[in-house]
């Protein structure tokens, strides 16, 4: 029979170590295996209602890791509130003081820094936000679909489980992200950093002097220069790196254009020279009075004698190559040469 679900009021909403409760008397290794907790990893449990995210993935790694590491890279982000940046069964990525040693784990990435390299700055009390090292805010916890109403989460044995948690600043995780991840994944963490206002480009720059002669350091000044905070969505973002990679010249993001009668229109991406825009038709393209919108629009487009590609989610999925092959063609045909 499996064991009935008890929670204490000290581990309501809490991230901790099974052995430390075993331990303290707030549960029994039977209790522990119940439906009120959930495993996360060797011997760090959760309240089984907390929001299965990211956060909580690095909530999880943090309580088994010595003093002085710090979230960074995309997991940094996430904390940021770059949603998209990083998954609850992604691997969470550290930083860890070069005399310090931290041992290979599983869902775990870790990267070392000198003193020199990082620090973190501490709690923020007043003043600007340190861009080398800040205390993210926390964003794990339930859900409000799944909070009882009046629930509090009370103090309990665990700190780590309610306040911030030391990260990278939003310049320096962009850094961290351009170095460590592919640029295709990237690009559409930094543009989110940039559209959202968490960093600009004068952040972005003075990272990238910092560290100019670190390993990495031109494909992050590559990154920097072609982020775009305009970008709408992750999946453009991702149409834009792979274009570039591709070989064409570098497109504009929500340019402007405007029509005889006034109307101003701003294609996903374009080529204004040439008068060549692409569209990135996602999911939400299934609204059928999107679409009609969308499509009203960009015959404005095309009778304004622009040529407007489409791209589809399947397309750049299965097909990229040959979404090149018809751009770059599109390009040539209106005058433009590598």
């Amino acid at each position: 029979m499996p064991p009935r679900p008890y929670r204490p009021d000290a581990l309501t909403w809490q991230v901790f170590r099974g052995s430390d409760v075993v331990r303290d008397g707030l549960l029994s290794e039977h209790q522990l295996r119940s439906s009120a907790w959930v495993r996360l990893r060797h011997d760090i449990y959760a309240d089984a209602r907390l929001d299965r995210d990211h956060a909580l993935a690095c909530r999880a790694a943090l309580l088994r890791l010595p003093p002085g590491v710090v979230v960074a890279g995309p997991s940094a982000a996430f904390l940021h509130g770059v949603e998209h940046a990083a998954a609850f069964t992604d691997d969470v990525h550290i930083l860890a003081p070069r005399p310090l040693r931290v041992g290979a784990q599983r869902g775990l990435r870790v990267h070392v820094h000198t003193a020199s390299e990082h620090a973190f700055a501490g709690p923020r009390v007043s003043g600007p936000m340190s861009e080398r090292g800040v205390p993210c805010p926390p964003t794990s916890g339930p859900s409000k679909a799944r909070r009882p109403s009046g629930a509090t989460r009370p103090p309990g044995p665990d700190r780590l489980a309610r306040s911030p948690l030391p990260c990278s600043g939003p310049a320096r995780s962009a850094w961290e992200t351009a170095v460590w991840l592919d640029p295709v994944r990237a690009l559409p963490i930094i543009d989110t950093l940039l559209g959202r206002g968490l960093t600009d480009s004068a952040a972005l720059a003075k990272e990238a002097t910092l560290n100019t002669d670190r390993p990495g350091a031109r494909r992050a000044d590559w990154l920097f220069d072609l982020a775009d905070g305009r970008a709408q969505s992750p999946p453009e973002s991702q149409l834009r790196a792979r274009l570039v990679l591709g070989g064409l010249p570098r497109p504009v993001v929500q340019h402007p254009v405007r029509l005889p009668n006034g109307v101003v229109l701003h294609p996903d991406l374009a080529w204004p020279t040439y008068r060549v825009a692409v569209e990135y038709d996602g999911q939400w393209h299934s609204d059928i009075d999107q679409l009609h919108r969308d499509r009203r629009r960009l015959n404005l487009l095309v009778g304004a004698g622009w040529l407007v590609l489409h791209v589809t989610s399947r397309r750049m999925g299965s097909e990229f190559p040959a979404v090149l092959r018809e751009v770059r063609a599109a390009l040539n045909a209106r005058g433009w040469r590598r």
